[in-house]
């Protein structure tokens, strides 16, 4: 059983809901409900209302539902992730990465290619369903987490509120008063999002590559702002004392967190399987949409085991369709669906608009006096704040290196207003959705990142690491962990998810908004969610 140091203050509701998650573990069980976590059941032929996936959006949406009294079932591709390993954790490190660590891959694909030229980081497993996936379509990889809590199980747990003045630019047909006085807060709430102790942050040694990067930065005239975060602080306050199991000092990040993380499954899923009206089935995937001649939606779904191989194809029809499988996994359904004929009268825009965050991860050398430490937690708290240049606005994460030795690399994670744009095309020979996206369309993202950090390198004199990414480019943007975009709010639905040109069929994740956010969505991507399943809840659904 996974430890309580997981767990944030919990409600009857969330006590309820982490039970039956445990439970559905303790006996090896897909289907996960308070009513039946004991016992294999079958896939419903029928429920009021499906949930793709059950990451932020999916989440939001599913507990909402519940607690208006709508049987819900959510359909994951991923496992649970709560039955310890041989290890006696659920999830492996990033230092000593097996078959827990991706999906179905060979060999892992980290972010940090090499180190020194060689790769280190990487390590040849077993294939099978692991917590973290990496498509890579030609000029551009999707980190995505897979499992249930989708993202929540592999992110940097960085929850951060958009500035508003941008959210306003990105989403202006949303109200941005209600977002900030009623959706964010809730959301915020939810997620149990925290900050970090101030005068312990100055004194730890698990930030002390923070401090490093902010003393950098501010020599270069730039300020730092600290990042809330869903990782519990006190917990990681123990962590360094030695009173707990260490997670983020364990160097516990893209593989998964084996403690102090609030992940959805600690928080917004538990409380959704705790109304008793939500039900998870994991390991199912959704492959097909249809629409019945009743306006229902029968859903073809394919269940498989941990190791890939396929168990069954089974259907459920609903009435109520929400999308929640993320900017790919949603994108991809619809477009599938448009383009076999299934849903024909899907617009244009379904597929359009699709964006990287502006996602550009760089290292810089210290000098030697300028030890960044070997015991970093992998949970950032702190970042370079230059949103404000009205040419190249970035906001920065300080990022750990955690590789239990020191390094002397500040490595970033920079943010960046990019508005270059993608799109995706279907490949009927694949059966899949295809990213067109180009090398040229990330260079915008890389001069806003080099037009910080030259200037921090200059004030500095310090230079950019060349050695990161397998070869001798010191920025690295062919990947991102923050994709976003392909059902745009407003264009491939209304404004507030629902699907053009098909009744009660609901789009709830970051495939709404359109490529960018400023910051780490998922707190933009869980409000969202909060504030368009209010309305779809007052004027579509009736228990």
């Amino acid at each position: 059983m996974p430890s309580s140091s997981r767990r944030p203050s919990l409600s009857r509701r969330r006590f309820l809901g982490l039970a039956a998650l445990n439970t559905a573990a303790a006996f090896g069980v897909t289907s996960i409900s308070t009513n039946s976590a004991r016992a294999a059941t079958p896939l419903p032929e029928y429920s009021p209302a499906v949930v793709i996936g059950t990451g932020y959006g999916a989440a939001a949406t599913a507990l909402r539902l519940g607690e208006a009294g709508i049987s819900t079932l959510m359909l994951e591709m991923g496992q649970l992730w709560q039955d310890p390993g041989p290890d006696g954790n659920v999830f492996c490190s990033m230092l000593k990465p097996d078959r827990r660590a991706m999906w179905f891959k060979q060999r892992t694909e980290a972010p940090l290619a090499s180190f020194l030229w060689l790769d280190l980081a990487n390590h040849d497993i077993d294939p099978y369903a692991g917590v973290l996936d990496r498509v890579n379509f030609g000029d551009m990889s999707v980190y995505l987490g897979r499992g249930v809590g989708g993202g929540s199980l592999v992110n940097g747990a960085m929850a951060v509120t958009p500035k508003r003045s941008y959210f306003e630019e990105i989403l202006p047909r949303v109200d941005a008063d209600e977002m900030y006085r009623r959706y964010f807060p809730r959301a915020n709430a939810a997620l149990g999002m925290n900050e970090v102790d101030r005068n312990w942050f100055e004194t730890c040694r698990s930030y002390q590559y923070a401090r490093v990067s902010r003393k950098s930065a501010e020599k270069a005239g730039f300020r730092t702002a600290f990042v809330p975060s869903v990782y519990d602080f006190e917990y990681l306050k123990r962590e360094e004392a030695g009173t707990a199991e260490r997670s983020a000092l364990a160097s516990e990040v893209i593989y998964g967190n084996n403690h102090g993380k609030r992940s959805l499954d600690r928080t917004y899923l538990a409380a959704a399987l705790g109304t008793g009206r939500v039900t998870i089935q994991t390991l199912h995937e959704v492959r097909e949409i249809i629409q019945q001649p009743d306006g229902s939606y029968t859903l073809v779904v394919r269940e498989t085991d941990p190791y890939g191989a396929v168990l069954a194809t089974r259907h459920v029809t609903t009435r109520h369709l929400f999308l929640g499988a993320g900017s790919l996994g949603s994108t991809e359904l619809l477009l599938r669906a448009r383009e076999t004929g299934r849903l024909p009268r899907l617009p244009e825009a379904v597929g359009q608009g699709w964006g990287t965050n502006g996602n550009v991860m760089l290292g810089r050398a210290n000098h030697a006096w300028d030890t960044t430490g070997s015991l970093q937690s992998g949970m950032p708290a702190l970042g370079i704040d230059n949103w404000h240049d009205p040419v190249h606005p970035v906001f920065a994460e300080i990022a750990p290196v955690p590789a239990g030795l020191e390094t002397w690399v500040s490595l970033y994670l920079a943010i960046t207003k990019n508005r270059e744009r993608g799109h995706f095309t279907y490949d009927p020979a694949s059966d899949s959705a295809k990213l067109q996206w180009s090398a040229a369309q990330g260079q915008p993202s890389v001069d806003a990142a080099k037009a910080l950090f030259d200037k921090i390198n200059s004030a500095n004199r310090t230079i950019y690491r060349h050695d990161l990414f397998g070869d001798t480019r010191p920025f690295e943007n062919r990947f991102t962990y923050h994709p976003l975009g392909g059902l745009v709010l407003g264009e491939a639905t209304d404004d507030y998810g629902r699907v053009k040109g098909y009744r009660n069929l609901y789009v709830t994740d970051g495939s709404l908004i359109p490529g960018s956010t400023g910051v780490n969505p998922f707190v933009t991507i869980t409000a969202l969610a909060e504030r368009n399943i209010e309305r779809v809840l007052a004027e579509d659904v009736r228990a």
